[in-house]
């Protein structure tokens, strides 16, 4: 996956606007120093890239499973649907995760995570969880494609600059320990996506 342009990530889409926040479900990096490692290598690399938006250590994130607008989901659902994945996740293992080679898509540079199966895994519990307490389960159950991304593009213009960069980047790969997924209260308002915790599911 090689984008030839790249294009703006900050618009709003549709329900978001200033200061509205949103529950989904992340695998977040806070104690990953082999990530941060890795991370750190690549934010110096594309330093000198323009229109890009670098994401600092604490806001790497996978983003697993939305589930809705704060101002749409009552909040004891969100608990009820928190304890429900505790349940389901406690008979999932926990597992490593493979960052290497950043991709460039329109709008980010990301890491494709793999093992893939693991994060599915995660997910699908989690969508199970959901169902276990509403009737419909939000976002669709296909499409699914764990990654990790570094930087978030703020403008259109060629992709070749952020080629080059990555290109030059020497890094090796950097492994993560996932244990736990945390449903987060999530926001966009300043060009990243930012969040305060709100409930944890551990996994095993």
């Amino acid at each position: 996956m090689t984008a030839e342009t790249m294009a703006d990530h900050w618009w709003w889409r549709p329900g978001w606007k200033p200061g509205r926040r949103f529950y989904t479900w992340h695998f977040t990096f806070r104690a990953a120093t082999e990530v941060h490692r890795l991370a750190d290598a690549y934010r110096r690399g594309l330093a000198e890239v323009a229109g890009l938006d670098l994401v600092p250590d604490r806001w790497l994130h996978l983003t697993m499973q939305g589930l809705g607008f704060v101002d749409e989901v009552p909040e004891q659902d969100a608990r009820a649907i928190a304890d429900a994945a505790r349940r389901r996740l406690a008979g999932v293992a926990p597992f490593e995760l493979r960052l290497h080679r950043p991709e460039i898509t329109p709008e980010a540079i990301r890491w494709e995570a793999e093992p893939s199966e693991p994060p599915a895994a995660v997910r699908a519990a989690v969508r199970a969880a959901i169902a276990d307490v509403w009737d419909d389960v939000p976002e669709p159950a296909d499409g699914f494609a764990p990654h990790v991304t570094i930087a978030y593009s703020n403008s259109d213009g060629p992709a070749d600059p952020v080629a080059h960069a990555l290109d030059a980047v020497d890094a090796e790969p950097a492994t993560a320990r996932i244990e736990r997924v945390d449903l987060i209260v999530l926001g966009r308002d300043d060009r990243m996506y930012e969040w305060e915790d709100f409930a944890t599911a551990r996994l095993g």
